[in-house]
Parts: C-alpha cells; sequence; structure tokens
C-alpha cells in the first residue's frame, strides 16, 4: 500500500483510480479507496482493487487505454516469503504507477491479450507465501504457449516488425528467459525488465510497469515500446512514444537509490519472515476504532492540515486554532503536508519504546509553510537524524493489531537528501 502511494505522487489527478497487488493487506477492504485518502483526491474519483495475477497491473493500463477516462493504476507488493526460499532471494518489494488520458507521451498501437491458467507459481489463504512449480516445465510453457505467441500477435496488431521494436519490457516468469523469447518473437531489443529483475528482484505485479518506465527513460521521441506483462496469461501492448515521457527519468534515478542490509537477521525480521520476542512493551493493545477512522481518517491518511483566519497552519486541525488570540472555532482551508518540505527541529533515539527496527527515531518538524509537527522518522542509515536535517514525508504502517489482523497508516519523516528504503 504504501510503496503504491508513493508511487503515485505528483501525478495529476484522475478520474479513476485502480489499485493493483497479489500482497495486498486486506482481502475485504477497498485499498483504492485508502489510496484515493491518502493521495487526498476526490472522494468522488471512481476506485477499483485488481490481483489475482502479476499482470493485473498491466491488465489495468490496457483496459485504462481502451477508454475509461483519466485514469491513475498505481501497483505495489511486498509478497512474503519462507526464509531460505528462492523466493525470499529472488523476489523485490516495490511500487510503480501509471497515469493514462489523451495528453500522453505514448500512443498504443496495439495490443494482443491471452488467458492460460498456467500455475507457476500460487499463494492462497492456507499458504500465503508463494509456492513455485519445477523451473523447467515453467520455462518451456510460458515462453512457447503464452508469452511468444501474445507477443507477436500484439505486434501484428500494431502493424509493426518485431524487430523494429528500441526497447522492451517484459516481465519474464523466471531469470533468463529473454533469449528464447527473442528468438521466438523476433524481438532483438534489450529487455529492461530482465536488468530490473537482477537489481531488485522481481517486483510482481509493479514489476512490468516500473520496467515500462525505465525503458522510456532510455528511449527517444519516435520510439516503439513493448510492454508485456505475465501471470496466468500475458498481455503485449506495443507503444509509440511521442514526447518525453513525466515521470520515467525519476522512476529510473531510484534504481540508484537504497540502503545495503549487512545484517540477515534483521533483514528477516522486517520482512515477517522469522518471529521475535519483543517482550512486554511489544505487547501495546492498538486496536484501531472505526468510528476514529470515519471522523479523522482521510485527513490522516491524507496528511491534511489546516489553515486557519490569520494564515497559521496545524496538524491535526482543531475547532479552536491553535493560536494565542483565538477564543472561538474558526472554518479551516485545506493543507496538504505530504507535499511539503521540512526540517528537524528536535528528536529523540529511544530504546526503551518498542519498534522493530531499533532505535525508535522520533521529534519535532517545522514545515516550510509554518506548521510544527510530532512525527516518527524512518529510513535512516548509521548517521541516524540530527537537528536541521531535511526531510520529506513518506507514508508508513502506524500501527498493526496482530490480534485483530489490522493495520492503520500514516505519515514519517525521512531524509530528503538520501537513499528511500521500505521498512
Amino acid at each position: 500500500m504504501t510503496l503504491a502511494v508513493e508511487a503515485a505522487r505528483g501525478l495529476p489527478r484522475p478520474q479513476a483510480v485502480i489499485f493493483a497487488s497479489t500482497s495486498a493487506p486486506f482481502i475485504e477492504r477497498s485499498q483504492a479507496t485508502l489510496l484515493v485518502d491518502a493521495l487526498a483526491l476526490d472522494p468522488a474519483v471512481r476506485t477499483g482493487d485488481v490481483a489475482g495475477s502479476r499482470r493485473c497491473a498491466v491488465s489495468a493500463l490496457r483496459d485504462a487505454l481502451l477508454g475509461n477516462g483519466d485514469t491513475l493504476i498505481a501497483a505495489g507488493e511486498k509478497r512474503p516469503a519462507t526464509a531460505g526460499s528462492s523466493q525470499h532471494l529472488s523476489d523485490g518489494d516495490g511500487g510503480a504507477a501509471a497515469f493514462v488520458s489523451d495528453r500522453g507521451a505514448a500512443e498504443l498501437l496495439g495490443y494482443a491479450s491471452l488467458s492460460h491458467d498456467l500455475v507457476d507459481i500460487y499463494a492462497s489463504r492456507e499458504r500465503p507465501q508463494s509456492y513455485a512449480y519445477e523451473e523447467r516445465f515453467v520455462r518451456d510453457t510460458a515462453i512457447g504457449k503464452v508469452i511468444a505467441p501474445t507477443i507477436r500477435a500484439a505486434c501484428a496488431a500494431a502493424g509493426v516488425a518485431p524487430s523494429e521494436i528500441a526497447r522492451a519490457a517484459v516481465h519474464e516468469p523466471l531469470a533468463g528467459c529473454w533469449r528464447e523469447i527473442s528468438r521466438l518473437t523476433g524481438v532483438t531489443a534489450p529487455n529492461v525488465a530482465a536488468d530490473l529483475a537482477q537489481a531488485v528482484g522481481d517486483l510482481g505485479a509493479a514489476h512490468a510497469l516500473f520496467a515500462f518506465a525505465v525503458a522510456c527513460a532510455g528511449a527517444r521521441e519516435g520510439d516503439l515500446v513493448l510492454l508485456a506483462g505475465f501471470g496466468s496469461g500475458c498481455d503485449a501492448m506495443v507503444f509509440r512514444l511521442t514526447g518525453e515521457m513525466p515521470g520515467a527519468r525519476e522512476a529510473a534515478a531510484q534504481l540508484s537509490k537504497g540502503v545495503a542490509f549487512d545484517d540477515y537477521m534483521r533483514f528477516l525480521s522486517l520482512t515477517g519472515a522469522v518471529q521475535l520476542d519483543w517482550g512486554v512493551r511489544s505487547e501495546l493493545e492498538q486496536k484501531a476504532q472505526a468510528t476514529v477512522l470515519e471522523r479523522y481518517g482521510r485527513d490522516m491518511i491524507g496528511f491534511v492540515g489546516g489553515r486557519d483566519a490569520e494564515g497559521n497552519i496545524q496538524f491535526p486541525k482543531s475547532r479552536v486554532p491553535v493560536r494565542p488570540d483565538a477564543a472561538a472555532p474558526e472554518q479551516f482551508e485545506d493543507v496538504r503536508l505530504a507535499d511539503c518540505t521540512a526540517r528537524i527541529v528536535s528528536v529523540t533515539a529511544d530504546r526503551l519504546n518498542f519498534t522493530p527496527d531499533p532505535p525508535f527515531w522520533f521529534g519535532l518538524v517545522q514545515f516550510d509553510n509554518g506548521a510544527r509537527v510530532m512525527m516518527e522518522f524512518t529510513d535512516g542509515d548509521g548517521r541516524g537524524f540530527s537537528v536541521g536535517d531535511a526531510v520529506r514525508p513518506l507514508l508508513r504502517i502506524k500501527s498493526r493489531d496482530a490480534r485483530r489482523g489490522f493495520r492503520t497508516y500514516f505519515w514519517k519523516a525521512a531524509p530528503a537528501d538520501r537513499p528511500s528504503i521500505e521498512r
């Protein structure tokens, strides 16, 4: 959820929002609705969640391109994996987003879809961690019966020769498939999705969209770019770039960011692959009340503060402004602090309060617009945090109610000039 929000920040305001994931935190609760609130979008926008296969985001993109109005597709994945399994080594966590309109920088020339119930990998309620089948069977079936025929059909529908493709973003079922796919289809362009998998792992529903952005960042106006999503079939689309793709360079730049962990046990703990005993301090009851979320949830997850009649900005809002001369309720103007820059004015590293990644960093943050908010800090490296550091808000999980299987979200302050990692 938080990865999808981060990917979608800064994109235009849509008429529809689609959330794509095979590892969404809630089974019976709309993540797309949470996305709308987190981005402070108009509640009247159409929303929908898609799942079921790793190509769900590409399928949603295809449908949006066929005409559903301005549409935002945001994908985010954090798939659970068993410690020591191949998926734990090959999968990655990531988010990607696409905005579809008639003003885009890429023109859809043709597409093809193929539905095929190939059980190469699956997860279920009984087994949340992915289970993968024999690699040779998956490779031969996926390439010859699913991916290659769909790509050939898409090129034919677009009226282009496969050799004309300049760059490809094809989600491979397993590493090392591109050479055979290239031979069977005639697409000789490099597959950016394969390089992405080597760099950050397989990002599931977000993988093909992220690879497409990276491919567009390295392409030129007029180039043909192939996008193909795989999972329970294949969706393939051929685009011609009509200009510089907004956000593509920023997406490609994310590959140079990140903080490497040299402690495998820390990694296992943070990914939930092992359960550690954190002691009694971790047993704090954190039940979320639906009534509180109803009253304040949109302001909380959207990080929306208020500007009073005198121009002062505060978070959270209150009936009477936090101002010495305020004596009566006032009407606030909404101000979204998630889009504002800030600096740390006080900081504490607490090793007594529970956090899954000690120490627990928190302090007072001064926003450039005048607001001051007490916030938790995240994404710190060995240097920690200091007064005066520039920070930016990132949506994160605020609390987990393990007993009831519920989680709440809020914004934490992360270094503005350092790499970003998901925690």
